[in-house]
Formats: C-alpha cells, structure tokens, sequence
C-alpha cells in the first residue's frame, strides 16, 4: 500500500455546515485512513495549534499547518515551526489603521505566531493596494471568516511542502481538500484534490473532483468518490 497524505482544511470542509461544528463521521473515515497508515494533517486558516489539538483528539497525524502556511505545530512534544514573520503582519495592521476610513479590528481568535487576523469590515483589495504601495512585504487573504495578514510567499500552499518535508512524504502521494479562497494556493500545489459543494467557485473551477455534498458530508462523498486511491 502506498502511504498518502491527506491535506484536510478544517471550516466548511470538515464541519458539519460552515464553521465551528467537526461532523464527526467525517472525523471518523480520516481517523481510519490514519489508522490504516495514511497521514491526515490538517491545513487551516487558525491556528496551528488549533490544527495541532484537534489531530490528538481525532486520533490523526501529529502535525498542523496553520495560519495559513504560517507556523507548523508538530510532535509528541508540541513544538512550533514558525515560517512567516508577524511583526511585518503587525506593522501592516498599524499602517492600515491610520490610512483607512473603514473600522479596521482584530478579529477575537485563537492566539496567533505569525499573522494578523481582522473582522471582514473593510475593502480588502483597496488595503492590499496600500500596503503594496508603501512596500510591506506582506498579502492580505479573506477565508470567509476574517481577513488574514499574511508575510508574502507564505500560503496553504507553501505550509504543506514544508509539512510533507518533515514527514519525509511526496507531492505526488498527496490529496488536498478544501472550500475557501485561502485554499486555492493549497490547490495549485496539490494537484490531486477536492473541493466540497459549498466551495468559492475560484477553487471548484481548479479541482480536480467537485463533490455534490456541502462541507463534512461533501468530505465524505469524496473520499468515497477516490477509494481507489487506497
């Protein structure tokens, strides 16, 4: 059996329906897919902590891309791999603050290592065209349930090739699944992937497999959908 990844975003992919609530049958077929040797890691918009804590309880692979591709939460003992620089994050924050008209607020989340997360208040391609130009090395995201201050070249994407370096796993061996904006640079990395019914259509029009179910129950009809795979 060849060992494959599993590449897992967390809301609206293995929610019940949109945030929040893990459908716990989806949980369950990922635990198995572990269980039979596979690594199953979750890649999200939270925290890597998040990601982290939610692997021990569902039984899964022991490592979480989070922030975006920003920090890795890994090991037995919980250990950090920061690759994106949230001071650059903060200082962007800072600068829209005083150049915007709209309210610009952090959003109340999990801790964050490496970005800066904002309530979706505000033009955020009008704020990206700022930072750009003043020069920050920086990109704004919106996941569908905040806007994310991320350092430039730091993506879902990027996250994973760094997660499937320390699991020592390949590219090739690899399936993403997913539903949001924050997901389509996961996507064009990971050509063998799935997006779920309730997906932005920028990501359905880039998959490989488009599922007729929403969120956990799409994560399910997919798997089933490419059982052959393992």
């Amino acid at each position: 059996m060849k060992k494959k990844v599993l590449a897992v975003d967390i809301d609206g992919t293995v929610t019940l329906n949109g945030f929040g609530t893990i459908h716990l049958k989806a949980l369950e077929k990922l635990r198995n897919l572990k269980n039979d040797g596979h690594h199953v890691i979750f890649v999200t918009g939270r925290s890597s902590v998040e990601a982290y804590i939610l692997s021990i309880f569902g039984g899964l692979t022991l490592l979480g891309v989070g922030e975006n591709g920003g920090c890795i939460t890994h090991g037995e003992i919980m250990t950090h791999e920061l690759l994106g620089n949230k001071e650059e994050c903060q200082n962007a924050f800072s600068y829209l603050k005083e150049k915007l008209d709209e309210p610009i607020l952090e959003k109340p989340v999990f801790p964050r290592l490496t970005e800066v997360v904002l309530d979706r208040t505000f033009d955020i391609k009008n704020a990206q065209k700022l930072l750009d130009e003043k020069g920050f090395n920086v990109g704004l995201f919106d996941s569908g349930y905040a806007y994310h201050i991320n350092s430039r070249g730091i993506d879902k994407g990027s996250g994973l090739i760094k997660a499937l370096e320390m699991l020592n796993a390949d590219l090739e061996d690899t399936i993403a699944l997913g539903d949001s904006e924050t997901d389509v640079p996961l996507f064009r990395t990971v050509k063998n992937n799935i997006a779920v019914n309730n997906s932005i259509p920028e990501l359905k029009e880039i998959a490989k497999i488009v599922t007729t179910k929403n969120s956990g129950e799409g994560l399910l009809e997919g798997l089933d959908m490419i059982s052959s795979e393992f």
